[in-house]
């Protein structure tokens, strides 16, 4: 027994004759008659009583077809459901974000407007490291990672999104902390707050030749947990930092943040994937995060100093 021969039963209960439940199945009757003849000895009971005027189920055969109704609506809803996850338009995308990366403006805009244009899709997040990260696209637990490259690992597709600019972050009351732009070398003499390399060693030695090339080698203070947790310890008088430009968002009292005059670091920020070969609810959300990302950089405009 298959799925065909439940269509073939429902059929004939639903047109009440072999010839008309025939038609409408596009086969032959003869052919139809056999199959269903088939199916009862199979089953070991009568499904319908034949007479001139056509065919009626039987009470096992009623209980049968409504059994058979369901069966094949679940048929339906997973051919459905196989269609959406293949189209994007069903399913779920379990994202993962580095540190601080959620406070990002296109991050938000990106998944409001994946949610807009496909509601039946669920989005989760989950914010940790880009180690820990990659990890989780290596286990299946996340389906996409916004990360800080570098990342070596060969199970790992990494995808650059953009460069962020970086600003110099002063504790309020800061001799400095008036001035509009400081140029790097402004804080050299300062204590420096900078999170593990282990959790970005990208974006941490980035900073560090930054310093080199400006002329000296920063004071390292101690060291921050994650990348958006150095504002809230320079807020605290503990040293100074060079971090993202988007964490000017966090409005942590008594921290002002300043644009780097000269030479700057960049944060840079990629998009991971565990195979090279995405399609459905993830090669979407990767689409509108690029998109809302070019939307993004067209719309900013950088202040004259």
């Amino acid at each position: 027994m298959d799925l065909r021969h439940l269509r073939y039963v429902v059929a004939v209960a639903e047109c009440g004759t072999f010839t008309r439940a025939a038609e409408h199945l596009h086969i032959e009757q003869p052919p139809l008659s056999q199959q269903i003849k088939q199916l009862e000895q199979e089953l070991g009971l009568k499904l319908f009583e034949r007479s001139r005027r056509g065919a009626t189920p039987t009470d096992a055969g009623r209980l049968l077809i409504e059994k058979a109704r369901s069966l094949l609506a679940l048929e339906q809803e997973f051919r459905s459901l196989a269609r959406g996850l293949a189209s994007g338009e069903q399913g779920r995308v379990r994202v993962g974000m580095a540190g601080g990366v959620t406070l990002l403006p296109l991050i938000p805009m990106a998944i409001r407007a994946f949610r807009d244009r496909w509601p039946d899709v669920v989005v989760t997040l989950e914010e940790s490291n880009t180690p820990a990260l990659c990890e989780a696209l290596r286990e299946g637990r996340v389906d996409i990672a916004i990360v800080r490259p570098p990342v070596h690992d060969p199970d790992i597709v990494v995808r650059a999104l953009m460069d962020e600019p970086t600003m110099i972050a002063l504790p309020r009351g800061h001799a400095k902390c008036q001035q509009r732009g400081l140029h790097l070398a402004d804080i050299q003499d300062e204590p420096f707050i900078i999170f593990e390399r282990h959790l970005g060693p990208g974006f941490y030695d980035t900073i560090i030749s930054a310093c080199l090339q400006a002329g000296f080698t920063p004071r390292l203070g101690q060291s921050a947990p994650q990348v958006a947790a150095t504002i809230p310890m320079v807020a605290a008088g503990m040293g100074v930092s060079v971090v993202p430009a988007y964490l000017d968002q966090i409005h942590a009292e008594g921290a002002t943040f300043h644009p780097i005059l000269g030479p700057s670091p960049r944060a840079t920020i990629a998009i991971a994937t565990r195979m090279p070969h995405r399609d459905g609810p993830v090669a979407n959300f990767e689409a509108i995060l690029r998109q809302s990302c070019n939307d993004s950089e067209r719309s900013y405009r950088p202040e004259k100093l």
